[in-house]
């Protein structure tokens, strides 16, 4: 079996309990939008790289796996098994490890690769648009978080602990969503999450109309 066909089902044998819109279909639509920047914006890049961190960047991650720690052990001892070299791990980790929102916003990320970078703009371009709706509400739903309270307002917050504080549905496309577009990195990030914000906010626009309470 090849390493990049090894690596797939190792993220979706990791992945399939998984039940707050980080599972294997997510994995597998993050690949396709990496695949398809690196199409539309004509990078040079180790695509073995890219493909391998976008289909394992929610396996070690806290909110899937119940062990953190011991998921990056398995991930490290993985890699090695299928024959990754030190610096394809290294360059794998060093993506996974860094690309999130929560470790951008608050924890100091290292600097991404360009791989990085392609990397997480797909999984952002996920979390935009109709899928980015659907995958907030599931999310949400899985929390026990409420839809909307017009008397809960959005948080600018500035530390992990706020950002993990419960809230709602609606208030999380302010908190972060909407923000992700401008920290694109890529030409085709920045214009589809442009694209897709513009989607959401008419969703808004119905939605605020619908909620009458």
């Amino acid at each position: 079996m090849e390493k990049i066909e090894a690596i797939i089902s190792y993220a979706q044998e990791n992945l399939a309990e998984e039940s707050t819109g980080h599972d294997f279909a997510h994995a597998q639509r993050t690949a396709h939008l990496a695949k398809k920047i690196i199409e539309e914006d004509g990078l040079d890049v180790e695509r073995f790289i890219v493909i391998a961190s976008a289909y394992l960047h929610d396996v070690i991650d806290d909110k899937v796996a119940k062990s953190p720690v011991k998921a990056q052990k398995d991930l490290q001892y993985f890699l090695q098994e299928v024959g990754c070299s030190v610096q394809e791990i290294g360059a794998i980790f060093d993506i996974i490890q860094n690309l999130s929102f929560l470790s951008e916003m608050f924890l100091s990320a290292k600097p991404l690769s360009i791989e990085g970078k392609i990397v997480q703009d797909a999984d952002r371009l996920d979390a935009l648009g109709a899928g980015g709706i659907l995958r907030a509400a599931y999310f949400s739903g899985v929390y026990g978080q409420t839809i909307y309270d017009k008397n809960q307002p959005p948080q600018n917050f500035h530390t992990k602990e706020e950002y993990r504080q419960p809230t709602t549905m609606i208030n999380h496309f302010y908190e972060k969503l909407f923000l992700l577009p401008e920290m694109m990195n890529t030409e085709y990030g920045k214009k589809e999450g442009a694209r897709q914000k513009a989607f959401m906010q008419e969703f808004l626009e119905e939605f605020y109309k619908e909620w009458q309470i």
